[in-house]
């Protein structure tokens, strides 16, 4: 089929990939603009686009797929469908409706739980088990378009949001490829979402990043593992030229007891007002990502120690 693809993140990249291998014609990629990142903060890319000006594909990066250029330029592909995976713009009807089969979205979660921007995030940090990726036909309202096909992946206990992201990413990749043909052959069924369980997914703010030890643990090791690697958790360790942010990057609750935000061995577990955080991994402000026994022979945080 001659499609369209928007997209953005790594997330995305998977899906772009498996389209284009399975014959599809990728008439244009649309994403997000180009972005400070990194610590210079120079204007990049995104992992889309810089995905698909490698391979030659044609890339549009609009700051509005509402403006009325943007619709008349999209409707002037001559789709026959446009695949939209983690693009991060609410996109009109009239674009919607623009390709002669409709417009489709990889979704990362089982909905109608975790609608929205940070699906993935959302379901680590709630303990869920089991989570998946969907592909949906898109509507006007939030993630709330009839479901096509299913992918279920279940949850570990030490995953994170990057982890489960790189997992779904993969399954989510096959499925879309598979539904494809569904769609083109007029054989794919299309079921309503139920109407209970609907959650919605807020986009994670690193202004909330900071770890309170007074919440409960598995609260706390949710959160952790959720916000990894981005935004990441952070909390203080006292330094000798003042307290350090240590960001907290994989960790595992304990059944454990002990004053909240104090280690309670040399290993960093970390009491709570209920349970423990043993923290697994972390990384000091300026350096790399360590396992805890790497940061601690450098570090050493011996039982008592007060984490801010």
């Amino acid at each position: 089929m001659r499609l369209a693809f928007l997209g953005t993140p790594d997330f995305a990249v998977a899906a772009l990939s498996a389209i284009a291998a399975a014959g599809h014609e990728v008439a244009c990629v649309y994403s997000q603009p180009p972005a400070p990142r990194g610590r210079g903060h120079e204007l990049k890319p995104s992992p889309v686009q810089a995905f698909a000006e490698a391979r030659g594909i044609a890339v549009r990066t609009p700051v509005s797929m509402r403006d009325p250029a943007e619709i008349a330029a999209f409707a002037a592909l001559g789709l026959d469908a446009a695949v939209v995976v983690a693009f991060g713009q609410i996109l009109p009807r009239a674009l919607l409706e623009a390709p002669r089969l409709g417009s489709f979205n990889l979704h990362g979660s089982l909905l109608p739980r975790w609608r929205g921007a940070a699906p993935i995030q959302r379901a680590v940090m709630a303990g869920d088990r089991i989570t998946g990726v969907q592909v949906m036909r898109m509507t006007e309202g939030l993630d709330e378009g009839p479901i096509l096909a299913t992918a279920s992946v279940r949850i570990d206990a030490l995953e994170t949001a990057a982890t489960l992201a790189g997992r779904l990413a993969v399954a989510g990749a096959d499925l879309i490829v598979r539904t494809l043909v569904d769609i083109d052959a007029g054989r794919a069924v299309e079921t309503p979402q139920a109407a209970e369980g609907v959650t919605y997914a807020k986009k994670l703010s690193a202004k909330f990043a900071r770890l309170d030890w007074s919440k409960p643990g598995r609260v706390l090791d949710g959160k952790i593992r959720g916000y990894s690697p981005s935004p990441g958790a952070w909390f203080e360790l006292a330094g000798d030229k003042g307290p350090v942010r240590v960001k907290a990057l994989l960790s595992a609750y304990e059944d454990a007891a002990g004053e909240p935000g104090v280690t309670l061995d040399d290993r960093l577990l970390v009491g709570t007002s209920e349970g423990a955080v043993r923290l697994l991994r972390v990384q000091r402000e300026g350096r790399g990502p360590q396992d805890a026994e790497v940061f601690l022979r450098g570090t050493p945080v011996p039982a008592g120690t007060r984490l801010g």
